[in-house]
C-alpha cells in the first residue's frame, strides 16, 4: 500500500492523505477525509467513478454516513420526551444531513499493500451526545473489494446510531449512461418537499429496478426496502455495460435499505450512479425506522462490498 506523504503541505488534496490498495490487478483508493473510497478497479476495470485531482469529494462521493445516513428533518429530533437539536448542514432543505464524519479526518490503524483499517470517534456534541468510535476496514482479495464496518459505544449512554456508505459507480470507460443497473426492491419511500419519508408504495414505471433499466433513462434519487436478500444473506444491485461486463455492489445482514441517485453532473464523467447501502432510511432519528440503540461497550459489525461478475 502507498499513501501521500505530506497531507498538511500546501496545495496537498483536500481529501487528506490518500491510501492506495492493490491485490494482482486490482486497485482502489480511500481518502483520509470520510475514510470515503474514492476509486476501484477490479481486473482492469474501473468500478467506481473516480474524480479529478485537487477537489474535495463531490456530492458525498464515497464516504460513510455515521452515526446516520441521509437526513433528519429540521436537524431536530426528540429523546425521552428532551429536544435535541443537530447542526442544519443540509441549509437549502434544513436538514442534517449524512451525519457528523462527512468532513472528519480518520486515522490509520493498520496498514497493509491490499488493506487498511481507518478510525475515528463521535464525540458528544450539541445534538448528539453521545460518544462512539467507529472502524472502516478497506480489503481487496480475490472477490474484488470488501468494507467491515465496527462500531463501538464507548460512552456511558446508550446510542442511536445507523450507517450508510456513498459510492459513486460508473462501470467501464464507455458513457455511464448506456449502463444498466438492477436491484430486486419491490417497495420505495415516497418523500416530501425535504426529501423526508412521508410512507412507501410499491415501486412504479420510473423506479422499478427488478429488471435491467438503462441509467440514461433514470432519474432517481430513491430509497428501497423489502429487498430480496439471496441465500448468503446478501442483498445486490447489479451494473452491466452493453458490452457485457458487470459488477456486483452487496451488502451483508444489517443493511434493509438502499438509495439510489442518478447524478448526471459528477466530474469527468457524462453521469454517475450513487447506490448506498443503509441500515437505516433518512429520518430515522424521528421515526425509530431501522434505527439501533447501542448499550454502552457495545459492538456492530457490518459488511459491504463491490465485486466484478463477469
Amino acid at each position: 500500500m502507498t499513501a501521500d506523504s505530506d497531507p498538511t503541505s500546501v496545495g496537498a488534496d483536500p481529501t487528506g492523505r490518500r491510501f492506495v490498495l492493490e491485490h494482482g490487478d486490482d486497485r482502489a483508493e480511500v481518502t483520509e477525509v470520510a475514510a470515503s473510497i474514492r476509486a476501484l478497479t477490479i481486473g482492469g476495470v474501473s468500478v467506481i467513478a473516480r474524480y479529478p485531482d485537487g477537489m474535495p469529494s463531490p456530492a458525498a462521493s464515497g464516504i460513510v454516513l455515521f452515526p446516520w445516513p441521509n437526513r433528519v428533518r429540521g436537524g431536530t429530533w426528540t429523546q425521552g420526551g428532551t429536544e435535541r437539536r443537530l447542526a442544519i448542514t443540509e441549509p437549502a432543505l434544513d436538514n442534517a444531513s449524512h451525519g457528523l464524519l462527512r468532513f472528519a479526518s480518520y486515522h490509520p490503524a493498520d496498514e497493509l499493500t491490499d488493506a487498511v483499517t481507518l478510525q475515528a470517534q463521535v464525540f458528544p456534541q450539541t445534538g448528539y451526545p453521545f460518544h462512539l468510535a467507529i472502524s472502516v476496514t478497506y480489503a481487496l482479495g480475490d472477490d474484488g473489494l470488501t468494507v467491515t464496518h465496527v462500531i463501538r459505544n464507548v460512552g456511558t449512554d446508550a446510542a442511536p446510531v445507523a450507517l450508510g456508505q456513498h459510492p459513486y459507480m460508473a462501470l467501464g470507460d464507455g458513457p455511464t449512461a448506456d449502463v444498466t443497473v438492477q436491484l430486486d426492491a419491490p417497495t420505495r419511500f415516497l418523500v416530501d418537499d425535504q426529501k423526508i419519508p412521508t410512507g412507501e408504495a410499491p415501486v412504479d414505471a420510473a423506479t422499478d429496478l427488478r429488471t435491467p433499466r438503462r441509467l440514461g433513462d433514470l432519474d432517481l434519487d430513491t430509497a428501497y426496502s423489502d429487498i430480496v436478500r439471496g441465500e448468503d444473506g446478501r442483498i445486490r444491485a447489479v451494473l452491466r455495460t452493453p458490452d457485457g461486463r458487470e459488477a456486483e455492489l452487496w451488502a451483508g445482514p444489517g443493511f434493509d435499505y438502499v438509495q439510489v441517485f442518478t447524478n448526471r453532473t459528477y466530474p469527468g464523467h457524462d453521469m454517475a450512479v450513487a447506490i448506498e447501502p443503509m441500515t437505516a432510511p433518512a429520518d430515522a432519528f424521528n421515526s425509530g425506522r431501522g434505527l439501533r440503540w447501542l448499550a454502552p461497550g457495545e459492538l456492530w459489525t457490518l459488511e459491504w462490498g463491490i465485486r466484478l461478475l463477469a
